[in-house]
């Protein structure tokens, strides 16, 4: 296969790989979309509880008191009912003071009933507020289950296709130089890179001056000592060109700060030595 079959499959490839991981982390984190929907359900069911035993305690208490009550009202009703056949003045005090207490009572009594059946009235339209919010938050949780289930679907479509058009392109291609590709698209959406300038376009490294006419020769894979990305030569036009040992955004082996560390397998591309020559393990070739 000859080499600019091979870098127009690779470009091909990451194409389709890019938006394949795309669709594997949205279809991962799509669930945690329903996170926030599920813990307001879960907040409010709580309040919810919390409050109808507040309410269940002041319905009790109101009960009470209404017993209290009806009890205070019926010794007052009986004194004064007896007070029409009472025939001594020691009946007379007696019953004076039941009536007197009674009423007395039926006073503190029903105060505290008015208070505690307000509160209870309050309590009973909040909860009916929380009912009507709880069946409106399960009513669009399920709504956005059923959306989220219908979209996770289409991703899992997509992405059947995507690994359809993957099987298509990587026949002919060496499979350890693919499995290497797809792991530096998975950190860089970017595998494959074009040299300019003998300037890596990933990274933005100047290369060393036989390496980078090496990538011009296309005769072989070659991945930048740098980013580790697979570079391929792309001619600039005398207008475009540039010095770029005078630009401040290309850097150099010198002054490497070494950012892109984390993206180097063992088995991938080490610096070598001498600036102008790089060790064999740096390339992978196809045969043509």
């Amino acid at each position: 296969m000859e080499m600019t079959e091979v870098f127009d499959k690779l470009k091909s490839l990451q194409d389709v790989l890019v938006k394949k991981y795309e669709l594997e982390k949205a279809i991962e984190s799509s669930p945690k979309q329903l996170d926030s929907q599920g813990e307001l359900l879960a907040r409010l069911k709580k309040e919810y509880i919390e409050k109808n035993k507040s309410y269940e305690e002041v319905k009790a208490e109101v009960d009470r008191l209404r017993a209290e009550l009806s009890e205070a009202e019926a010794s007052r009703e009986s004194g004064e009912k007896n007070m029409d056949s009472i025939t001594s003045h020691r009946e007379y005090e007696a019953l004076d003071k039941q009536i007197s207490e009674a009423t007395e009572k039926e006073a503190a009594v029903r105060k505290s009933l008015q208070r505690e059946e307000k509160k209870l009235a309050e309590l009973d339209e909040s909860l009916k507020a929380d009912e009507a919010m709880i069946s409106s938050q399960e009513s669009d949780l399920n709504s956005s289950k059923d959306k989220l289930s219908q979209q996770i679907q289409d991703y899992k479509d997509q992405l059947d296709a995507l690994q359809k058009k993957e099987q298509d392109i990587t026949p002919g291609l060496d499979q350890e130089i693919v499995y290497k590709f797809q792991r530096i698209i998975q950190r860089n959406s970017q595998g494959i890179v074009a040299v300019r300038n003998g300037v890596c376009t990933g990274c933005q490294m100047i290369l060393p001056g036989q390496f980078a006419n090496e990538v011009r020769n296309g005769e072989k894979i070659l991945f930048c000592p740098y980013c580790s990305r697979i570079l391929f030569y792309q001619e600039v036009e005398a207008s475009e060109a540039e010095d770029y040992s005078t630009l401040e955004e290309t850097g150099s082996l010198a002054d490497f700060d070494d950012e892109f560390a984390d993206e180097r397998d063992d088995d991938e591309i080490e610096d070598g030595d001498n600036e102008n020559s790089l060790d064999d393990e740096k390339s992978m070739a196809f045969d043509d």
